[in-house]
């Protein structure tokens, strides 16, 4: 007769053993609606993190068009900051063209003829001055008529310049760089009408 007896049964055991696949199944359908809301909070993130990225690249792309626009207000601000000061002291040098453009007679006294000279130079000075600061004379006589630098103030008929060119300028004109401050006050040529044959001219 063996020595061993069958352990009885323990109910208690058996309610700790592995689970069958009933309650497997179980658990996974308790982890789908997990994983379905884990992908929707992912897809939402990157949704937010796509429209973060994008609003950061305009306000990027608009800080840089604000950055440009300032450099070009700085640039133009230092080119053009004598326009109203250029505009004025041509003027001036008007003044100062006229007088040197009036005829001395040979008997004028050698003070009158100093301050001629010294109108040369005042004019010379002057004109070294426009060039430092981007000032320019526009003087055409000669030339090609300009409408975005010159001002036709008549037409003459010629037969020595060509049709369409500048006889004569009555007032020069001024740039700032490359601004228009006051266009040259021109004569313009034209044509001269053809000469009416003699009758019984061939």
């Amino acid at each position: 007769m063996s020595q061993y007896k069958e352990a009885p049964s323990d109910p208690a055991a058996d309610k700790t053993a592995t689970p069958g696949p009933e309650a497997g199944a179980s658990h996974d359908l308790e982890t789908v609606p997990e994983i379905d809301q884990l992908r929707a909070e992912l897809e939402q993130a990157r949704t937010e993190a796509g429209e973060n990225l994008d609003r950061f690249l305009r306000a990027k792309a608009e800080a840089e068009n604000i950055r440009r626009r300032a450099e070009a207000d700085v640039t133009a601000a230092h080119k053009y900051a004598l326009d109203r000061f250029a505009a004025e002291i041509i003027s001036v040098r008007d003044s100062l063209d006229l007088a040197r453009m009036v005829e001395l007679p040979k008997d004028t006294s050698p003070a009158v003829q100093k301050m001629h000279e010294g109108l040369d130079l005042t004019l010379k000075l002057l004109d070294s001055v426009f060039q430092k600061f981007g000032v320019t004379l526009l003087d055409p006589k000669g030339q090609k008529f300009d409408p975005e630098r010159h001002q036709a103030i008549s037409m003459v008929d010629s037969a020595e310049v060509p049709p369409g060119h500048v006889v004569n300028v009555v007032q020069k004109g001024y740039l700032l760089n490359d601004r228009l401050l006051r266009p040259a006050m021109v004569v313009v040529s034209r044509a001269a009408p053809a000469t009416a044959k003699p009758a019984g001219e061939a």
